[in-house]
């Protein structure tokens, strides 16, 4: 869910109760900021890692509960003090999620499964501890464990939905071995060509990606409430991207595959009719 990665996050907050809402919109603008940080504008990485770095000793300070350092970021880590204090959240998440921009400015290829998990863990797995917190939701370990699920099975997706624009920032999340392993170059995806090769390598993520949603999906069936139908639908959304994908023979190159209006009234009858989807 990166925020290029991180459209989960503000289509969460349609749906939370009033209360936390102020609570969201902070947490969403210091992932915001924080990936900007990392991907927008010409800066040299050096600039931004210090940027990054000038961030992270906000969180630093607000752990230590220290003054806060007076910058550019001190109206929204104060707001972030504010938030964590109240709501009594993991600081480590931010800290987490600070970890993965950092590491988008100095990474741009992952050898295999395993490391872009990794990242994952650091990327995306915190936006749900987040959301759960706030919930006062955060339950057992099986709980996180299907949380982490459904959050690193977004991000999966989204790497496939967002190949060229990825390729655009100079960034491959494609497991390198599994590409060598699939007969895929790089330069057939700088090329966006959508050889059979290609298509049973984006084939092979979708089908991890929308196993590990599976195997989170119960967490949305015994959360009560609100959250729950929020989570409801983030997987429904999630599997629904996967099918157009699917639909459009694994051509991420020439359109982004995306949820459309009438999208929205499948996945509702979904989540209430059969959901957790079963395959």
């Amino acid at each position: 869910m990166s925020v290029g990665h991180y459209e989960n996050f503000p289509v969460a907050s349609l749906l939370l109760p009033r209360a936390l809402r102020g609570a969201v919109q902070t947490l969403y603008a210091f992932a915001r900021t924080a990936d900007d940080l990392a991907d927008e504008g010409n800066a040299p990485p050096e600039e931004r890692l210090a940027a990054l770095h000038r961030l992270q000793a906000h969180l630093n300070a607000i752990a230590a509960d220290a003054p806060l350092p007076q910058d550019e970021f001190t109206p929204l880590a104060a707001r972030l003090r504010e938030v964590i204090q109240q709501h009594d959240l993991p600081l480590s998440a931010c800290a987490d999620l600070l970890t993965a921009f950092r590491q988008d400015v100095t990474t741009t290829r992952y050898a295999s499964f395993q490391e872009l998990r990794h990242y994952c863990r650091h990327s995306a797995d915190p936006v749900g501890r987040l959301l759960l917190a706030l919930y006062r939701a955060e339950g057992t370990p099986q709980q996180r464990e299907w949380s982490d699920d459904i959050c690193t099975a977004l991000q999966l997706i989204n790497f496939c939905q967002d190949v060229a624009i990825d390729l655009q920032k100079g960034r491959i999340y494609l497991p390198q071995d599994e590409m060598a392993q699939h007969g895929v170059r790089e330069g057939d995806l700088t090329a966006a060509r959508v050889t059979p090769a290609f298509q049973r390598l984006l084939e092979a993520q979708l089908a991890r990606a929308e196993a590990m949603m599976r195997a989170g999906a119960p967490l949305a069936r015994i959360l009560p409430g609100r959250i729950g139908w929020e989570l409801r639908l983030i997987v429904q959304g999630g599997l629904t991207i996967i099918e157009r994908i699917r639909a459009a023979d694994y051509d991420v190159f020439h359109h982004r595959p995306t949820l459309r209006p009438r999208d929205w009234a499948r996945m509702c009858a979904r989540a209430v009719f059969a959901y957790p989807a079963q395959s």
